[in-house]
């Protein structure tokens, strides 16, 4: 669980507080947040590793002016979503463009395999641990789908690379959203339906309907005439994660044979013939629980 789970609205609370306080301010953060080195940079935003009061901190900054409605878009949604499933919000000053974050310094899901191959994390590299990092990604699908503010499609996903990318590894091994720029919403009742950036997608990778549906006649890809989609196309490459998120412990193998018909359906063409997220959810945690209970039996 996140440390900020359990305070108020608008507040927070590091791992080293005690007690929760009141979200940082423009004054406060122009005054008390100390840029260290620049981590990672991107279209929408350069995000620094920051000093404050001693913590370590991430301050996001707008990288470019174009991208400045991304950007509020995503400050937005980080205040919205605030959960055991969202990165925590520190501080924000939309009029200076910037956000201040909780700093994880085992950074983004891109890096789980190399983080426990490390001496010092290996014994963490167990069949448990990554299916439940597996069941934590597909409860955070399920969190945006039912969000607050409306179902929410995971937009920042044309990769498996710019998946994994979208979320944060935390000290303790669990995972947090942290990229939330690309968050559109989806409401068939009021035809709104999703569109993931205005240039043709490619790829294997993304949902049959995010492709241009008229290449077989020549038509060149438009904008205007692509079709919309909604939330289904993040079930659709939830098998691909979870193939990530396993990688080759012993035992993995087993996992994917309980996983393949719910991962089957996962992969319908026909995405309202897919399973939910909290579908999956459940046969993952079915699973999850077996597992647990397996690997007690053999510790017995």
């Amino acid at each position: 669980m996140s440390s900020h789970v359990g305070c108020p609205p608008k507040h927070f609370k590091l791992a080293a507080m005690k007690h929760c306080s009141p979200l940082l301010q423009c004054p406060q953060i122009s005054a008390e947040v100390r840029k260290l080195k620049l981590v990672g940079q991107g279209a929408v935003k350069q995000v620094y590793l920051s000093e404050w009061r001693g913590q370590k901190v991430a301050l996001s900054k707008l990288s470019s002016p174009e991208y400045l409605e991304d950007f509020l878009h995503g400050l937005s949604m980080l205040q919205a979503l605030q959960g055991a499933q969202v990165v925590q919000l520190v501080g924000s000053c939309p009029e200076e463009h910037s956000f201040v974050t909780e700093y994880h310094p085992l950074g983004s899901l891109l890096n789980l395999d190399s983080v426990l191959g490390q001496e010092r994390h290996q014994h963490q590299n167990t069949l448990q641990l990554r299916l439940r990092l597996a069941v934590e990604y597909v409860s955070a699908l399920h969190y945006l789908h039912n969000s607050p503010t409306g179902r929410r499609v995971m937009c920042d996903s044309n990769s498996l690379e710019k998946t994994l990318s979208q979320f944060l590894l935390t000290s303790d091994f669990h995972l947090v959203v942290n990229d939330l720029d690309a968050l559109p919403e989806v409401d068939i009742s009021k035809g709104l339906m999703a569109k993931c950036g205005h240039r043709e997608l490619t790829g294997e990778f993304i949902a049959p309907e995010q492709l241009w549906p008229f290449s077989f006649n020549g038509l060149a890809f438009s904008d205007e005439l692509m079709p919309g989609y909604d939330e289904k196309t993040d079930i659709w490459k939830i098998p691909d994660v979870t193939h990530y998120l396993m990688g080759r412990v012993p035992g993995s193998d087993v996992v994917h044979f309980h996983l393949f018909q719910i991962h089957k359906q996962c992969k319908r063409r026909d995405p309202l013939l897919r399973p939910s997220a909290l579908d999956v959810l459940k046969m993952y945690k079915s699973v999850y629980v077996d597992v647990v209970r397996e690997q007690s039996r053999d510790m017995l």
